[in-house]
């Protein structure tokens, strides 16, 4: 029997060779990443997209007024310039461009009124009555809170 002289190119048997066979599941690892960081930017981007007009509000130690569901912003700019939501209004325009923003229910929804500090009284005053008229009758200013501060 001649096994000590190195075996020469027969067929070892029990070691096949597998096969490969296509992936059939999909790695859903990197498609987890990318959706965690596009909800932290859109949870941090988010509360910048809420007020659109500037206006530097007047300080009150006023508490804050609770919400159940989305109001109407009509701002007014220290020139007197009014809008409703982002966009600047016309004063004939204004009831009617309240309206469309309540939508079927606008004269029961809450209006925010956001006046500059340095605004003319008469601007707000007359934003308010304008739309007391009209049949709106919840008006409310919205100012800084501040506790104890003079300003």
């Amino acid at each position: 029997m001649a096994l000590a002289g190195g075996g020469g190119g027969g067929h070892v048997r029990g070691r096949r060779r597998e096969r490969k066979r296509p992936l059939s599941e999909i790695n859903v690892t990197p498609l987890v990443d990318v959706m965690l960081v596009l909800l932290i930017i859109f949870m941090i981007s988010a509360p910048l997209l809420t007020t659109g007009v500037e206006v530097e509000l007047p300080r009150t130690e006023a508490s804050a007024v609770d919400v159940s569901q989305e109001p109407v912003t009509v701002s007014i700019a220290r020139d007197g310039a009014i809008f409703v939501g982002e966009g600047e209004v016309a004063w004939e325009r204004l009831v009617l461009r309240v309206a469309e923003e309540g939508g079927a229910e606008a004269r029961d929804k809450a209006v925010f009124i956001r006046a500059d500090g340095r605004a003319p009284y008469q601007a707000v005053a007359r934003v308010m009555a304008r739309l007391s008229s009209a049949g709106f009758t919840k008006l409310n200013l919205i100012t800084e809170t501040s506790a104890g501060e003079e300003g």
